[in-house]
């Protein structure tokens, strides 16, 4: 009898009336059997594993479009749409939040937050990763630095809190992590200039600040906030703190309630180049690193660093996948973990001790981790002491951000994985008198106290979805694709993986051979991950159809020829059943945008290789040398550059509402010399064409 009442107990604490839907909290966030999707990775242990098996590999074929619905304005669509009660809420570009039925995608309510502050210096299209949800609310983070809360049932505004200093050149893209009544940001800014790393945990009722942690020591001058920034600061050689030292916890955050205890993956170092922030050595903690927290008070607990002392922008905010593994014969309370770094680490999450760690993707800059330090084995030159180094994986990470899967049946990891290449330079650059840089002046060269170029697709850069097995440490199976950077992973009790395509296709694979089962040509490239869900007794499978992310930013020619010209295709949430009869319209075929010829425009080459070295904050959005792969105009394709005084007025005022901030601080003698660099980029590409 008692047992009984302590199951009508839990329940009464876990459900409200009958017929009404679970409550959001530590219990139903657990539960590995909820047939919702709850939050970022479906639940507390990351796996992004559903229980659910009406769409299985021998149904999958079956799938048509169910409902779409169009999303105006937006560009680059990133984040994971979560379901709860019935209802899909999601983030669109400029950190637009809807809430939409989840049987039909009837818009129920928008919110669109108050035109984001100036200050970031990041555009707003790149796509945020999406909100979190607790009890009655719904919770999304700006580009801008702000956490509100809102009304789940209204979308009303009930609070809203600074997070980041408006001084400081940093910004979010990831989504909330709710947990114990507390809601967790971090931020981003190692690129920016000098930035210090932290994460900030919020009261979820009140918005009031419950706790922060610093993730690379400040000032010793100053004293230190805590014993772990004391001890991190042995870590550390020279004047760290002048340059920021980075550490961002832009992602990568696991609750784990059985230990109840929080782990944050931390981000690389500002700059990027060991030799300026840390001159002496030192492993620089805690960059690159997992972090445990205690999550009612924000104390250090332990850590694991990945890459100590790291100088390759190899950061550790991937994700932190919770799992209990059978290994020599003993269940392990593992997590797992497939940072940049090329490794794929098995950590006992009880005490953060190593228990295995090998290279999923090409590695060349260690040799192997040391299983008794638990230290990569640096291969000798990888830290281009001599001069140029060709460096395996990129600044992009054999993995980053696009989620990784779990799946407890077939004992399978399955990564989006890249193969990419760097070349490192730094015999260029006056190291001793390097400035951090600022984004509303002129970028020096190097930026990044160091010179990359990464590989291309001619020179044989490719991306691939593999299984991989944790407790043997090999992979299972690999599926090649054309593109490097590819969206993140659902697997299923149906024993199938579903992933998007840059390419433009929704993919369902058979999980335990990676036979492709099911394709659908969603006719624009996809960079969010998608998702399943059950309601009325029917499965669903839903995702964001929004070209955008790094590859869209960062790739330049390969990305362009991709064709996803900005403007061009309409940006949708795409949702599946096994009986869909939706046609959504036809998207235009992929067109790469072409360069304006303008022949009166004499280039002035000396101005133009000053406009390149301004041209660099413009290229987080515009594509690097003008070369834009669809998150912003190409600009060597648009007439404004021409014309000095229409340059001049977007430049200086932006486009705010379209998600280019402004950018006051040029002079007209940075824009003659961008608009000189744009053209002649331009003429470049007519002359190949």
């Amino acid at each position: 009898m008692r047992r009984f009442l302590r199951i009508i107990l839990t329940l009464a604490c876990v459900y409200s009336l009958p017929g009404t839907a679970v409550e959001i909290n530590d219990t139903s966030m657990a539960d590995e059997t909820n047939k919702e999707w709850l939050a970022h990775g479906r639940t507390y242990s990351e796996q992004r594993f559903s229980p659910l098996t009406a769409i299985n590999d021998k149904t999958v074929g079956e799938l048509g479009v169910a409902w779409y619905t169009e999303i105006p304005e937006a560009v680059g669509l990133a984040a994971t749409p979560l379901v709860a009660d019935g209802v899909m809420y999601f983030t669109g570009s400029r950190n637009i939040v809807r809430a939409v039925d989840a049987r039909n995608g009837k818009l129920i309510w928008q919110y669109v937050p108050e035109r984001e502050r100036d200050r970031s210096r990041v555009s707003y299209l790149h796509g945020s990763r999406g909100v979190g949800l607790w009890k009655d609310k719904v919770y999304v983070a700006t580009v801008s630095g702000r956490l509100i809360a809102l009304s789940a049932a209204t979308g009303k505004e009930v609070w809203e809190v600074e997070t980041i200093d408006p001084s400081e050149p940093m910004y979010i893209t990831g989504a909330p992590k709710i947990f114990k009544g507390k809601v967790l940001v971090g931020n981003g800014g190692s690129e920016n200039g000098s930035t210090r790393g932290y994460v900030t945990a919020y009261d979820a009722e009140t918005g009031d600040q419950a706790w922060r942690f610093y993730i690379v020591p400040g000032n010793p001058a100053d004293g230190f906030e805590d014993k772990a920034m004391e001890m991190a600061a042995k870590t550390w050689t020279g004047e760290w703190w002048k340059y920021g030292g980075g550490g961002h916890a832009w992602h990568g955050f696991t609750y784990d309630a059985e230990f109840d205890a929080l782990y944050i993956g931390t981000g690389n170092g500002a700059p990027w180049n060991r030799k300026i922030r840390s001159p002496d050595g030192g492993d620089n903690l805690f960059l690159c690193s997992v972090v445990a927290l205690d999550p009612d008070t924000g104390e250090y607990l332990w850590h694991y660093q990945t890459v100590p002392g790291e100088t390759w922008d190899y950061g550790s905010n991937m994700d932190i996948v919770l799992a209990d593994l059978k290994i020599d014969n003993k269940i392990v309370k593992a997590l797992m973990h497939a940072p940049k770094n090329g490794f794929f680490y098995v950590i006992d999450r009880s005490n953060g001790k190593l228990i295995s760690a090998e290279p999923f993707a090409e590695v060349n800059w260690a040799s192997h981790i040391d299983m008794k330090t638990g230290r990569p084995v640096e291969i000798p030159g990888a830290r281009y002491e001599d001069g140029r180094e060709t460096i395996v994986p990129s600044a992009l990470g054999a993995h980053n951000w696009p989620s990784m899967s779990y799946n407890p049946k077939t004992g399978l990891a399955y990564i989006p994985t890249i193969h990419l290449s760097i070349d490192f330079s730094d015999t260029e650059l006056d190291l001793e008198n390097w400035e951090s840089p600022d984004w509303q002046t002129p970028a020096p060269t190097g930026g990044q106290g160091v010179e990359f170029n990464y590989q291309t697709k001619e020179q044989g850069s490719r991306g691939s979805l593999q299984a991989w097995d944790p407790v043997s440490q090999k992979r299972v199976w690999e599926v090649d694709l054309s593109e490097p950077w590819n969206p993140g992973t659902l697997t299923t009790a149906g024993n199938l993986v579903f992933q998007g395509t840059a390419t433009g296709d929704l993919v369902a694979y058979n999980a335990a051979t990676g036979a492709e089962l099911w394709r659908y040509g969603a006719g624009l490239g996809i960079a969010a991950p998608p998702i399943t869900y059950e309601l009325d007794g029917k499965q669903y499978v839903s995702l964001l159809v929004g070209w955008g992310s790094a590859w869209a930013m960062g790739a330049g020619q390969d990305a362009h020829d991709l064709g996803w010209a900005y403007g061009r295709h309409k940006r949708r949430l795409l949702t599946f059943a096994l009986d869909g009869k939706a046609v959504p319209p036809p998207q235009p075929a992929p067109t790469p945008p072409m360069p304006v010829d303008a022949p009166f425009f004499e280039v002035d080459e000396g101005l133009a290789a000053r406009g390149a070295e301004v041209y660099g904050q413009c290229g987080w959005c515009h594509g690097p040398l003008g070369i834009s792969g669809g998150l912003a105009p190409d600009l060597r394709a648009s007439g404004i550059p021409i014309a000095a005084e229409a340059f001049k007025a977007v430049v200086h005022s932006g486009r705010v509402d379209l998600g280019m901030p402004a950018y006051e601080a040029l002079e007209d003698e940075h824009l003659d010399a961008l608009r000189h660099f744009i053209r002649q980029q331009a003429n470049l590409a007519l002359e190949k064409n």
